[in-house]
């Protein structure tokens, strides 16, 4: 049966047009072959509509190395989700019924930088977090780079952590969620014993996913690295700890007889187990006294205070220069006031050595940890652009240019970031910058990451640790025991200062 005529005549929307050729196939001019197999699937596409949405598969059917494969595989990503990134495109319609479906969707919008989906998937998120998913969710969020969705899925776990500890999925949370959960000042627990129980059974639900005996000690702490560390004995009753922690097979006899002694002696001699806690501060105590700060600022001045002024309301509009969110607050601040952007801009660029080529064949990815010895205020970063790939070239040929960069704290928190697309000139350097300027405080230690998007061959090579500008001092690959030639990417920071 052939398509019917006039189709159009009936279809008072573009949405309507758009999905009548989505599910038809008409006109189509492309094909994806979508996820894994067994369940991989074939679909259509129209290279004009999909341009037109994305920059990225606008590089893909019309930049200067453009996608050949027919079907194109794209095997990261699973065909509900593709089929739901096609169905925005062509009609500006999504339909989300489920946790998993947002998650893997706003995978796909970030992939393909649709930022209008990418806050739709989110807001879904949003509006569906539970304790049953608040683990997952942070997990999806700090994937993603979503410090914001962070730092909402954080309150949940900080405000229903009983719900969130019994949830069946908690033994299924990864390492770096437990010791985050941990690491919380304000939990909502009836004791301590909640939270060691529940590493506790994390630790035996890893030992079985790992083939180890649940019922070893010592392998039980193998897979919990920090974590006992964290948790605060020296709350807990001497009844409370005897019964609990002091019989488990987490802690050695040795750690439990001085752990006792400390919560029962005043004043004893008896050092508690090297690098384990001594804070006794209770946590429900504390949540419930920060509350009121906590809503009242929501990373916004509520009042027209600054950092470090005396401030006379009942609730704290800036948090104390000693407090974890302090540096957000003040690069806040600093990006209202003007800080200290009318400067001058430097770059902080680094010697390359041993300059070698890679092929990008489709994400070239790379990353470096960095530390300066000023105050400064981080604008944005340098990268090369691509190496002459023929002969017969012109010198002066240029293509586009498709990245992702982005800015982040030790915590791995994204502090800014930018999507970057443009014609650049080959075999130079280009600079990115970032959506916002970040104020990055003196000796602490943050990441900047580049993700290139456009095929072809970039110039890479081992680079300086150290760069000067302006009598500010960086130095790079803090914490890496070797650094990659991938790192080489990142050529220079660009920064301004007083």
């Amino acid at each position: 049966m052939g398509m019917p005529r006039d189709w159009q005549i009936n279809k008072q929307k573009i949405s309507e047009r758009g999905q009548y050729l989505l599910e038809t196939g008409k006109w189509s001019d492309c094909k994806f072959v979508v996820g894994q197999e067994p369940h991989q699937q074939i679909l259509k596409g129209h290279k004009l509509f999909l341009a037109m949405s994305s920059p990225v598969f606008e590089a893909m059917f019309f930049g200067g190395m453009a996608e050949k494969n027919d079907p194109i595989p794209i095997q990261d990503v699973q065909p509900e989700a593709f089929k739901a990134l096609l169905q925005y495109i062509y009609t500006d319609i999504v339909t989300l019924s489920s946790f998993e479906l947002a998650c893997e969707l706003c995978y796909c919008a970030k992939k393909y930088m649709l930022p209008s989906l990418v806050e739709l998937c989110t807001k879904y998120l949003w509006s569906d977090l539970s304790p049953k998913k608040a683990c997952r969710a942070y997990e999806f969020a700090k994937l993603f780079e979503e410090p914001i969705f962070m730092e909402k899925c954080l309150q949940v776990i900080r405000t229903k952590t009983n719900e969130v500890l019994k949830e069946t999925n908690w033994e299924d949370v990864e390492l770096a969620t437990l010791l985050t959960v941990l690491d919380q000042d304000y939990l909502l627990i009836n004791s301590e014993i909640d939270l060691f129980n529940a590493v506790e059974c994390w630790a035996k639900a890893e030992c079985a996913r790992k083939s180890l005996d649940p019922s070893d000690g010592k392998l039980l702490r193998s897979v919990i690295g920090d974590a006992l560390l964290k948790i605060r004995f020296l709350r807990l009753s001497p009844q409370e700890f005897a019964e609990g922690p002091g019989i488990s097979p987490l802690l050695t006899q040795t750690e439990a007889f001085a752990i006792l002694m400390n919560i029962v002696c005043v004043g004893n001699k008896t050092p508690m187990p090297e690098g384990f806690s001594t804070d006794a501060r209770n946590r429900a105590e504390s949540l419930k006294a920060s509350v009121g700060a906590i809503d009242c600022s929501k990373f916004k001045a509520p009042c027209t205070c600054t950092p470090y002024s005396s401030c006379s309301h009942t609730q704290h509009c800036w948090p104390s220069p000693s407090s974890h969110s302090f540096e957000r607050f003040y690069n806040a601040a600093t990006v209202m006031e003007g800080g200290m952007r009318g400067g001058s801009k430097y770059y902080g660029l680094r010697k390359v050595f041993h300059e070698t080529d890679c092929l990008n064949s489709n994400v070239l990815d790379c990353s470096v940890t960095f530390t300066a010895d000023k105050d400064i205020c981080v604008l944005g970063v340098q990268v090369p652009t691509q190496l002459k790939a023929a002969a017969d070239m012109s010198p002066d040929m240029s293509y586009t240019e498709l990245l992702y960069a982005h800015l982040l704290d030790s915590d791995g928190t994204r502090l800014t970031f930018t999507h970057f697309t443009t014609k650049v000139n080959i075999n130079t350097l280009v600079e990115i910058t970032f959506n916002r300027p970040i104020y990055v405080l003196k000796h602490k230690v943050y990441r900047v990451g580049v993700v290139f998007n456009s095929v072809g061959c970039y110039p890479m090579g081992l680079c300086s640790e150290s760069a000067e500008c302006n009598s500010v001092v960086f130095s790079f690959g803090i914490g890496n025991s070797k650094e990659s030639v991938r790192d080489g990417l990142i050529r220079s920071i660009v920064f301004t200062h007083k």
